[in-house]
């Protein structure tokens, strides 16, 4: 006959197991949602010294309320997640041991998304610029409407505002 599991020599009682391992994973999620929450906004972004002067023109901004990454990653979790990965891992290796020059340009995956992040907030906007036909990205024409005081204002046009 089979030993109830108060009496098993082999260990814990399984429910302790089941118990132990939901509040682990509970933990482990919140921990994971505060770093992510955390990880959004300007002050950890400023905390790289290649970012200071970002951080500083973003607060002064229209787009100061916003996170830095409701416009530099997507939005969709499942997108964020491996996205954030690949750029915090290339951010770190590129200030630890690269040169980078500055004002930053933004790879290829990063202006796609800032330009999917751009429409979802002003998409009735959108709906009547012709300029999206031809350009085909928002910052074709508002490259620096964010960290606009970056660009030196000889080299500003109509569009950086």
């Amino acid at each position: 006959m089979r030993a109830s599991p108060k009496n098993s020599k082999n260990g814990p009682p399984r429910l302790w197991l089941w118990i132990l391992g939901l509040v682990m994973g509970s933990v482990i999620t919140v921990g994971a949602g505060i770093g992510m929450q955390i990880s959004d906004r300007r002050p950890f972004c400023a905390g790289c010294h290649i970012m200071n002067e970002a951080a500083v023109t973003h607060k002064i901004s229209a787009h100061a309320e916003l996170a830095c990454n409701e416009c530099h990653a997507p939005h969709n979790l499942a997108e964020k997640l491996p996205f954030k990965a690949v750029a915090g891992t290339k951010d770190l290796y590129l200030n630890t041991f690269e040169k980078i020059e500055m004002p930053l340009k933004a790879g290829e995956s990063t202006r796609q998304v800032v330009n999917t992040n751009c429409k979802a907030c002003h998409h009735v906007t959108n709906t009547t610029v012709a300029a999206m036909d031809v350009k085909g990205l928002c910052t074709g024409c508002h490259r620096n409407v964010q960290h606009m005081r970056m660009k030196p204002v000889s080299t500003r046009s109509v569009g950086d505002v």
